[in-house]
């Protein structure tokens, strides 16, 4: 993996604003609980930031902003769902929550939950308390605890190491769940909902004191009065199932199993992470290392050393600095080695060898070795509507209502219906087809396949520029100038974001876009189509009108250059931004005549005035210049009668 420069020391200073909020909340109380109760549109900055431990951030629709008016807040509630998990009922709760309470939407997220939009603040405890009684909970989704953990969401019954991924996910979420009763009696008055059973041993292992990773006579036995210091990611995988984005997460075990398929052991990963902040070299987004092996009875009690470690010795001064991430790029790997064991109470295991990963989607039918069926099924930006002929929310109502069938949710925004009878198949089919849902993965966009892109407008509010709305107009020019240089069965990873923050993770992606300003964004280029290498920065900040003109040399640069098999984002790493810089600064672009020949264009001088009334034209239309002046004059000389030769 390619790790980012270092970072400048931690300088001691006062705890930020939120931790003296997390102190003072009473175990997350207040005062959410107290602004609930008032009959205003909004929360305080006090009460938004503890909001997010219970999975909800205060938003307003920037569409519908007025200068001189109050905001038109809404809030976001996002779901839990360990390893992407949604059983049935859930499922059409949040299916008739979208149209009682949101804006008829719901959006898988890339962490394999679910976001619901538009909840007013005078629902939001009603919302809340159906998805608790209906198998569900959004405790935990956002805020400085663990977040949702992944892992891969095929449902192979056959495979001993999948089951476990599976398991393991469940067990890891509740041993690092927010154990204060402030949700319960926030949001449902009280009374604790009925859940599936704990693991005997998470309740033993979050109890268990493990030379100080645990907090006796707390509410937060793991976590304590302040939480973490930021948010903490993890996932569980199989060997080499990089379908969750391994190198991205804080922390991850990979299953190890014998011949036999038991269970031995897990390898574990610990200090990726993406979120940054553009012109702060002090923040970056760097790759999860190899750390160790643990025996499968120490698992938990090796989580809580690494987990306890964060939160003892993380940057409670500066937000920006607070990820795991920059821990151990401040102290080095062996020194937070070094501090794990101490928590751990023995030496460290060294990791074992890996094969190496791949991305996999598991779109399509499956067999999931039980004599069922799965379907894995692709959603454009996660994005589960109603729209013109695509009724893809009334399509997954009625198959979900007639055969009961649970869900997982991919880290690529997609889900995967499973245990389906496979007499059933053919209705299931047809129903998606008369909906207009194509569940074919061949038949869809391969660059829609593997793109993927973060709300970011109108509702997020950290968003500098669009991501989700404008992505599909994005592939769909990406895709021209591909054919353009002969390139038309090309694909690659894209992934776009409307901020640093990198909610679409796309710092590992091969092309990956990240909103800089108005309609600009900052290009990063060289990650792997299996998400193992970081990409890196390229141009700063790219007006998106200019898109076709910036991409034509790099993609004739690749089809001159590159070596046989070889992925657009290796050849972007293994050539280097030198050699690409130059060869665009020496590339003549070709167009074709229209009789299969090409030939160079030529600078034709306009004055200024029809310059920018070319220049707006192509910012409306989403258009290069270039191609406005062809068609305008194509479509003059052939009204004059006059020919290309």
């Amino acid at each position: 993996m390619v790790k980012s420069a270092p970072a400048p020391t931690t300088i001691t200073r006062n705890p930020s604003k939120v931790e003296g909020l997390k102190e003072n909340s009473n175990f997350l109380r207040e005062p959410v609980a107290t602004e609930l109760l008032e009959d205003t549109t909004h929360f305080s900055e006090g009460a938004i930031q503890i909001l997010k431990f219970h999975g909800s951030y205060q938003q307003d629709n920037r569409d519908n902003r007025v200068k001189g008016q109050e905001k038109d807040y809404q809030f976001m509630l996002r779901t839990r769902n360990p390893g992407g998990f949604v059983p049935p009922q859930l499922y059409l709760t949040l299916d008739r929550l979208a149209s009682e309470y949101g804006n008829e939407t719901i959006r898988v997220t890339t962490r394999q939950g679910f976001q619901m939009h538009g909840i007013l603040k005078k629902n939001l405890k009603a919302a809340i308390a159906e998805i608790v009684q209906n198998m569900g909970t959004t405790l935990g989704a956002c805020g400085d605890v663990n977040r949702n953990v992944m892992a891969p969401p095929v449902p192979y019954k056959n495979s001993a190491e999948y089951q476990l991924a599976w398991e393991y996910a469940n067990n890891v979420a509740d041993l690092l769940s927010p154990q204060t009763g402030a949700y319960y009696e926030i949001w449902l008055d009280g009374e604790k909902a009925i859940s599936a059973e704990e693991s005997p041993e998470v309740k033993a292992a979050r109890q268990s004191n493990g030379n100080g990773t645990v907090i006796h006579d707390n509410e937060e036995p793991i976590y304590g009065t302040y939480y973490m210091p930021r948010k903490f990611k993890c996932s569980v995988t199989v060997p080499g199932d990089n379908s969750i984005d391994i190198y991205t997460q804080d922390l991850s075990l990979v299953v190890i199993t014998n011949d036999k398929g038991e269970l031995q052991g897990f390898d574990v990963f610990a200090g990726g992470g993406l979120g940054r902040t553009h012109n702060k070299e002090e923040t970056f987004a760097r790759a999860a290392d190899e750390i160790c092996y643990v025996a499968k009875e120490d698992v938990y009690d090796l989580i809580k050393a690494i987990v306890a470690t964060q939160r003892d010795y993380g940057d409670r001064t500066d937000r920006r600095h607070a990820r795991l991430k920059y821990l151990m790029n401040d102290w080095g790997v062996e020194k937070f080695r070094s501090q794990v064991e101490e928590y751990f109470g023995k030496s460290l295991e060294p990791f074992k060898e890996l094969p190496s990963w791949k991305y996999k989607d598991f779109l399509g039918w499956g067999e999931q070795g039980d004599g069922k069926l799965f379907l894995g099924l692709s959603i454009q930006n996660g994005r589960v509507k109603d729209e013109g002929e695509f009724q893809l929310r009334t399509a997954l109502r009625e198959i979900v209502q007639q055969f009961n069938l649970p869900i997982r949710l991919t880290p690529h925004q997609n889900l995967i219906l499973y245990d389906i009878e496979t007499k059933d198949k053919q209705t299931i089919q047809d129903i998606f087809s008369r909906c207009g849902i194509v569940t074919d993965p061949t038949k869809i966009s391969q660059l829609e396949r593997y793109a993927m892109a973060c709300p970011a407008l109108p509702t997020c509010g950290l968003a500098v520029t669009e991501s989700e709305r404008v992505i599909p107009q994005i592939l769909d020019r990406i895709d021209a100038v591909l054919k353009k240089v002969g390139l038309q069965n090309e694909h690659f990873v894209i992934r776009m974001t409307g901020c640093p923050n990198g909610c679409a993770r796309p710092y590992v992606a091969e092309l990956g876009f990240v909103g800089s300003g108005v309609e600009s964004y900052q290009i990063w280029l060289g990650g792997t189509p299996d998400q193992t290498r970081l990409a890196e920065p390229y141009v700063e900040k790219l007006p998106i009108n200019e898109l076709e003109s910036f991409l034509e040399p790099i993609f004739a640069f690749f089809k001159k250059s590159r070596e046989k098999g070889e992925s657009f984002g290796s050849f972007c790493a293994r050539v280097g931004f030198d050699a690409i810089r130059e060869f665009t600064e020496n590339y003549k672009p070709e167009s074709s005549n229209g009789n299969g020949h090409t030939k160079v264009r030529h600078r034709v001088g306009v004055r200024d005035d029809i310059y920018n009334i070319l220049k707006a034209a192509s910012e409306r239309q989403e258009k290069s210049m270039t191609d406005i002046v062809y068609e305008a004059l194509k479509d003059y000389f052939n009204k004059q009668g006059v020919q290309s030769t």
